[in-house]
């Protein structure tokens, strides 16, 4: 994928909050290049975060999207790809697990739609967690409906709450669905933890039938950890509360 007007958008209010001191990473080398339909909508999400810029500032003779990253405070982005067609830096296969010499070097780790290409997903992931350092975010940006065909997966998310935060014990930021067409009638929608609540998430008739990104910002902590496993929310509030009756009418017969 690349950085299109939507993504845009949501990077140019991530830089008011956040700018990396150390090494960041990009997943495959991202696209940047203005959609003459969305044109003015550049300029006003520029000026609605307070940045003095024009949109053609962000711009790059090749059409890649380090200019932008790098004007946006997020540093000289280095690239990660199975190849280097596209002038990767650093050569990795996502289906495996990075070496030990790129475990927590990085601040911040952009996915604009890479993840959703990767057959092994939980190792990706995985490797995602080996790379960040305390403190380091992971943006991430791939297709939650709408994108059939386009890659291996789509994705729930039911993986962020599951994986990122209850298995792996990182914040995270913000989970939403985002469409991919800012103009086709619906706002981005923020998912709750479905944790609190003990039922699945219901997405019916929240988003729409047309490409839409599950965009969401997570931040691993000293407190993090990778798990040996994750369990979908849902049913392990109904395990959890199984077993806990169990285990009190076994204390009832037992008195």
């Amino acid at each position: 994928m690349g950085v299109d007007y939507v993504l845009f958008d949501r990077l140019t209010e991530l830089s008011t909050r956040f700018q990396p001191g150390g090494r960041t990473l990009m997943l495959g080398r991202q696209t940047f290049s203005i959609q003459s339909q969305y044109r003015q909508l550049y300029d006003q999400s520029l000026e609605r975060c307070g940045i003095k810029a024009s949109r053609f500032d962000f711009l790059q003779k090749d059409g890649y999207a380090e200019t932008l990253m790098r004007k946006l405070g997020f540093g000289e982005m280095e690239v990660m790809d199975f190849s280097d067609y596209e002038g990767a830096q650093i050569l990795h296969d996502l289906n495996i697990k990075p070496p030990k010499a790129l475990e927590k070097q990085f601040d911040l780790i952009f996915d604009g739609g890479t993840i959703e290409h990767v057959f092994n997903t939980p190792v990706a992931l995985e490797g995602v967690y080996r790379m960040l350092k305390p403190g380091g975010r992971f943006i991430s940006a791939n297709g939650l409906n709408g994108w059939y065909g386009h890659g291996m997966y789509q994705f729930n998310p039911e993986l962020v709450w599951t994986f990122w935060k209850r298995a792996c014990n990182c914040n995270v930021i913000s989970c939403r669905a985002v469409p991919k067409d800012p103009l086709v009638g619906f706002d981005p929608v923020e998912f709750p933890d479905p944790a609190h609540t003990g039922v699945r998430l219901k997405l019916y008739n929240q988003i729409g039938p047309g490409r839409t990104y599950l965009y969401y910002e997570v931040e691993k902590t000293r407190q993090s950890h990778l798990p040996k496993y994750a369990l979908q929310s849902d049913y392990e509030t109904k395990w959890h509360g199984h077993d806990n009756a169990g285990a009190t009418r076994f204390e009832e017969a037992r008195s």
